[in-house]
């Protein structure tokens, strides 16, 4: 019996460029300033740009909600009811050397129905965070 293995492309320094410009451009949009980061399927920075108005502490938001989306392969968005008291995650995010964050504003990236790094959003609310994010991925999949 033969199995192929398909090798996945990265993704790379020019599409996680894209992923910022796009999210950056649908936050101007609406008229909020944000940080973005953009991490490769091993949780590496290959992207970051912080607007000049954007809150010093999106940037740290923007990387850990990326990191987060990674790491469990989902969108931040989709996770905030898993840490609640109640929730089966409850104390996940305080449980690692790098701790997550589980507010809307970050998302996996996939090619090809495999991982291949996150989209991480901070500094509006967030929903709009999750928008931008999910406006970026739109756009690079064109």
């Amino acid at each position: 019996m033969s199995t192929t293995t398909t090798a996945v492309i990265p993704l790379t320094t020019a599409e996680a460029e894209t992923l910022i410009g796009a999210a950056r451009r649908a936050a101007e949009t609406a008229g909020v300033a944000v940080s973005v980061t953009v991490l490769d399927a091993g949780g590496h920075p290959l992207a970051f740009r912080r607007d000049d108005r954007a809150v010093l502490i999106s940037g740290e938001t923007s990387t850990r909600k990326a990191y987060t989306a990674l790491q469990l392969n989902a969108p931040t968005a989709d996770l905030v009811d898993l840490v609640k008291p109640d929730g089966p995650f409850h104390s996940l995010p305080t449980a690692l050397d790098r701790p997550l964050l589980f507010i809307a504003g970050g998302i996996p990236v996939h090619r090809d129905g495999r991982l291949v790094g996150a989209i991480g959003v901070g500094g509006g609310a967030p929903e709009q965070d999750h928008a931008f994010a999910a406006t970026a991925l739109e756009e690079l999949s064109r």
